[in-house]
């Protein structure tokens, strides 16, 4: 059955093509098993609460009929301003609008936010733009420039709220605009699209515009709001959206509610939150995270930007999923918010999930993987500018950045046929990566650092957990011995001098050479006498704590990067190169004269049986199905063939178009 919405229909109907509801939420406590509901171009100011789910082979599907013509918003219009001094504009709202939930009382806030309680769930916005949070009316008149925004100069648009006898009073500083002459929104809403009930699956979300809620912080061990989100269910699409303007998130594949597992640590204090993510870990078994009940969902070829935590969220309930074709960029740029959880793509547990030919760029952080990277594979994508300009300081409590940040995990993980030209490329304090046919601008990161802490000169180790491949039920938690990693065919590039982005010692040289203390395989092995029938149990304890083995083989390492003391067969020069990102006729475009000066050079054809297996999980580097991964696409999806080059191209060239 098709059912139809028109916001702008002349009054109210039943949901037939003669007769429209005027609000999506109607179709949505209707909608069964098999129904598509269709939406008129308009403005749709309302939360959209599914009731029913659909199944796999009888979706529900909500499209909007005409390519992102309708929109869906958490904010309503504020009207009727007046002038309270020469720069600030006032206007007030009975506080009842916000029901149960008042965004202009309710902090950003919560387990792993370190920049303090300070901004509120609620924004003010300007033709579509958010103002920054002022914290007094004085603050909001001198409309002073940002030190930490990556855009000083929105930054001196200003919003403050106050509430005074049931009403909230907002005082804006709109610079030299007339309210009255423009559109001003305020956040009401906590969501736009989101069940409010586990279990509501199979559902597609197909070319709506997603805009302006006052969404809450989301860390992996609570509940994890989002704009748009399917709420602990299997099987959703969300596709061809814009999405935009979440104070925290816009979407969340993200966790359940669990009232014995939620800012506990903020509430309570005496667990640390490490140790509430391997409680969420296991509390999750108990409450059915399974394959067959959670995840596989497709987010794909839509335009995510200008939210101010993350793009897409989630923990453990964005198992085996897809995310493709997005493009996801302009992420925590106000820098308002600082916490662990900002990033483009920000996934705890992405269990089989495939992160594929996505744009990422002036993102904080582009994608980061945190804990359970297993089975995760990157590949294809463009990263660039993830990391804050030269002018802006760094936010007490903000995160540092890099292109792609693999936290904790035992993998295993396959990056693969990826363009990564930020400062940092990877930041690594994991294991169990594979690091295949990637351009590589930028420098490694956390290579033995970032997992285990001293504590009043005690060694206190992160013990993070590794499942059973292809499920989700735990086999095993471990801390990170570090190593087990496998790069080849990368071409490695020392584009800059040094690391951009405040606040940090990252290392600033590029190349794997940050392993030279790690041993080859045939080094490690020979510890252990596999020939011995009475091995020393305890004389071999030293050896079950050290570093894990690395591989490396057809790199090629160009302006001044630097080689692993152990790779034999590879391709250097301290001559410079040049790789620049340009725009012709609506389209990217990389020219590089790379090519002209490795021309000489091939590699090997790189594939699943040659990598072996990922050390804790004793799980090998293949699809989310099991079959073998022969690495023989690039990144513009050519085939290689038998003779193959280093990068992410199976031919060399001087230009490439990539989007």
């Amino acid at each position: 059955m098709k059912i139809y919405v028109d916001a702008n229909a002349g009054r109210d109907g039943n949901g037939s093509e003669e007769m429209p509801f005027k609000r999506i939420n109607d179709a949505a406590r209707i909608a069964q098993a098999g129904d598509e509901v269709i939406v008129m171009p308009g403005v749709y100011r309302e939360y959209v609460d599914p009731k029913n789910a659909g199944t796999s082979d009888k979706r529900i599907v909500y499209r909007s009929a005409e390519p992102l013509g309708a929109e869906i918003t958490g904010a309503e219009l504020l009207t009727g301003w007046t002038k309270y001094n020469d720069k600030v504009w006032t206007a007030s709202v009975d506080s009842s609008i916000f029901g149960a939930y008042d965004p202009y009382t309710t902090f950003v806030y919560g387990d792993w936010y370190f920049a303090g309680k300070t901004k509120h769930t609620g924004a003010v916005y300007l033709n579509d733009k958010a103002l920054y949070e002022a914290d007094s009316i004085d603050a909001c008149t001198a409309g002073e420039k940002s030190i930490y925004s990556w855009c000083p100069e929105d930054s001196v648009y200003k919003w403050y709220a106050e509430e005074k006898d049931g009403r909230t009073i907002f005082y804006c500083n709109f610079g030299d605009n007339d309210p009255n002459n423009e559109k001003v929104e305020i956040n009401v809403r906590r969501r736009c699209f989101m069940p409010s009930k586990m279990g509501v699956g199979y559902i597609t979300v197909s070319g709506f515009r997603i805009s302006k809620a006052a969404t809450t912080w989301a860390p992996p061990a609570a509940f994890q709001d989002g704009m748009i989100g399917p709420h602990w269910s299997k099987g959703w699409i969300i596709e061809d959206c814009d999405i935009s303007n979440s104070k925290c998130a816009g979407i969340s594949v993200g966790k359940y509610y669990d009232p014995k597992n939620d800012h506990y640590f903020t509430t309570k204090h005496v667990k640390s939150p490490t140790q509430m993510e391997r409680d969420a870990v296991c509390r999750g078994q108990f409450h059915g995270w399974l394959k067959e009940k959670v995840g596989s969902h497709i987010i794909r070829r839509n335009n995510i930007h200008h939210c101010e935590q993350g793009g897409i969220i989630g923990r453990m309930g964005g198992v085996f999923s897809i995310i493709e074709d997005n493009h996801i960029h302009h992420i925590n740029n106000m820098m308002e918010l600082g916490g662990a959880e900002i990033a483009g793509i920000k996934m705890h547990a992405a269990i089989d999930v495939t992160m594929r030919r996505n744009h990422i760029h002036h993102c904080t952080m582009g994608i980061w993987c945190d804990w359970e990277a297993q089975g995760t594979r990157i590949t294809q994508n463009l990263l660039h500018d993830n990391q804050s300009p030269d002018f802006a300081q760094h936010l007490p409590g903000g995160m540092m950045s890099q292109d792609i940040f693999v936290e904790v995990s035992h993998g295993p993980t396959i990056i693969d046929n990826n363009i990564l030209l930020s400062d940092v490329s990877l930041r690594m304090p994991s294991e169990g990566l594979a690091v295949i046919h990637n351009l590589i601008c930028g420098s490694f990161t956390s290579i033995d650092d970032g997992c285990d802490g001293l504590v009043d000169g005690k060694l206190r180790q992160r013990f993070t957990p590794y499942h059973i491949p292809h499920r989700t039920e735990v086999m095993g938690f471990m801390t990170l011995l570090h190593g087990d990693d496998r790069f080849y065919n990368n071409i490695f590039v020392q584009k800059y001098d040094t690391v951009s982005h405040k606040g940090t010692t990252d290392n600033a040289e590029v190349g794997t050479h940050l392993f030279d203390d790690f041993p080859t395989y045939d080094e490690w092995i020979a510890n252990f006498d596999m020939d011995s029938d009475t091995p020393d149990m305890s004389g071999l304890e030293k050896y079950h704590w050290s570093y894990l083995p690395v591989w490396c083989d057809g790199n090629v390492y160009l302006s001044g990067s630097k080689s692993w003391k152990n790779e034999k067969n590879k391709f250097m020069s301290s001559e410079s190169v040049n790789i620049e990102l340009e725009e012709k006729n609506g389209r990217i475009c990389l020219k590089t004269d790379l090519y002209k000066l490795i021309d000489k050079f091939s590699a090997g054809m790189i594939s699943t049986g040659m990598l072996g297996e990922a050390f804790e999980p004793e799980q090998r580097f293949e699809a989310p199905d099991g079959r073998d991964i022969v690495f023989d696409s690039d990144y513009l999806g050519n085939h290689r063939g038998s003779a193959v080059i280093p990068g992410p191209f199976a031919e060399a060239a001087e230009n490439y178009e990539l989007y």
